[in-house]
């Protein structure tokens, strides 16, 4: 019996892979797309792409016909399903497949929005960027966290009183500086409560994360009812875009894209890659992942576990309180209740996403920002689709990402495990 169930196990694992599944995917997208371009879009509808700088007539507009270009997309989608049904693949050729599936699928999306009308696609990645930031933030605190075996799923909680607490001081004290700071620490110190309950006292630390998330919902709903609905100041302002006074500023296309933000567009920039350095490129970093490997080798080679464990804790809290900044005092200028609307756990899926690597998180960041951009675009644009659908692709996304659709990923080996020395 065990050689017949092992036997038929194999068969069926391999006639039943990712690939199999991606490709009735494909298919199925490649089927709605000719469908859709060949009983609703007219032949003599042409879509316009449009690159330039922000705020001026493109200077370079690319028009193509809507209802072709969308039969094109359709059928290279078809070709991708089919050949991920008919052919043996393996794991790589899979994700490669997925990249170019997916791109087709956004440039249907952007052709058919495009339809009689035109899109600025350097306003498209400078939204994307943009948008990514919080999540991109949220992500690192998350891979800081994890990498030392601290399951933190109280990122939102964190930037949602690090939103609150930083633009209360930055109201009251009329220096946005110091309401950024103070948004720092109230993030550090969220984290510092989560630290204290999931290392200290080892309570279990989805439901340390989930006390920290209502937590805030409170102490950020109060601050607002007590502290800024009825203040005497006036609002403190935004931060100040960081090259607009400069050359850089008014460089073609490359000006909007690269120069066109406010700091903490930057922070997020610069954090990515100093994060990754230090966590596999310096000896903290490699205490940090041997702890979330294994505490108790770690702890045998004279590691203090405990001590890793709160440094990156509360760090990563540090960030995750400079993403709750960007909400209220570098995008709108004011707080209000529940702002971050769930971008905490969207940065956890792009952690996932990226396999707890801060490279690959970013790029999921990006995916996750791009979704909010075209969300956006599509509004503006008035596309005869609900917005709340529209709206609901970054959440969709998460769920794809959590559910390891997009690929094998592996956390650290002792995540959300408590360590006690012996």
């Amino acid at each position: 019996m065990s050689a017949t169930t092992a036997t038929s196990t194999v068969k069926t694992t391999r006639f039943w892979t990712r690939a199999h599944g991606f490709g009735i995917f494909y298919l199925t997208v490649a089927l709605i797309t000719l469908v859709a371009a060949l009983t609703r879009v007219s032949p003599d509808t042409i879509s316009r792409l449009g690159l330039g700088v922000i705020g001026q007539p493109p200077p370079v507009r690319i028009s193509f016909p809507t209802q072709l270009s969308l039969v094109i997309i359709g059928v290279l989608l078809g070709l991708a399903g089919l050949y991920s049904l008919v052919r043996p693949i393996g794991e790589r050729e899979v994700n490669v497949l997925l990249g170019f599936s997916f791109g087709m699928i956004v440039l249907a999306a952007l052709v058919a929005a495009a339809a009689d009308k035109s899109i600025d696609m350097v306003g498209m990645i400078k939204d994307s960027l943009r948008l990514a930031t919080p999540i991109t933030l949220g992500m690192l605190a998350g891979v800081m966290c994890e990498r030392c075996a601290v399951v933190n799923i109280a990122i939102e909680g964190m930037m949602l009183a690090a939103a609150a607490v930083g633009y209360m001081a930055s109201l009251y004290t009329q220096n946005m500086w110091i309401g950024l700071l103070v948004a720092v620490l109230a993030g550090g110190v969220m984290a510092a409560l989560h630290a204290v309950l999931s290392i200290r006292f080892m309570v279990d630390q989805i439901i340390s994360g989930t006390v920290i998330n209502i937590l805030a919902v409170g102490v950020s709903g109060y601050i607002r009812t007590a502290f800024l609905l009825k203040n005497p100041f006036g609002a403190p302002g935004l931060f100040p875009y960081v090259f607009q006074k400069t050359p850089l500023w008014d460089i073609p296309i490359l000006g909007a894209i690269l120069f066109q933000y406010q700091p903490m567009v930057y922070a997020a920039m610069i954090l990515v890659p100093v994060v990754w350095f230090v966590l596999f490129r310096t000896p903290w970093g490699l205490r940090t992942r041997a702890v979330g490997e294994h505490p108790r080798a770690a702890d045998t080679l004279g590691i203090n576990v405990f001590k890793v464990r709160y440094v990156n804790v509360i760090l990563a809290g540090c960030i995750a309180g400079l993403g709750g900044a960007w909400f209220s005092l570098e995008t709108v200028g004011h707080f209000d209740d529940l702002m971050t609307n769930g971008r905490g756990f969207i940065a956890l899926a792009a952690m996932i996403f990226g396999n707890w690597n801060p490279i690959g998180g970013a790029l999921g960041a990006l995916l996750f920002g791009f979704a909010d951009a075209l969300n956006f675009k599509f509004q503006i644009l008035e596309v005869g689709v609900p917005y709340q659908f529209i709206g609901m692709l970054p959440f969709i996304l998460t769920m794809i990402a959590v559910a390891g659709i997009i690929g094998k990923t592996t956390p650290p080996a002792a995540d959300g495990e408590p360590y006690q020395k012996q």
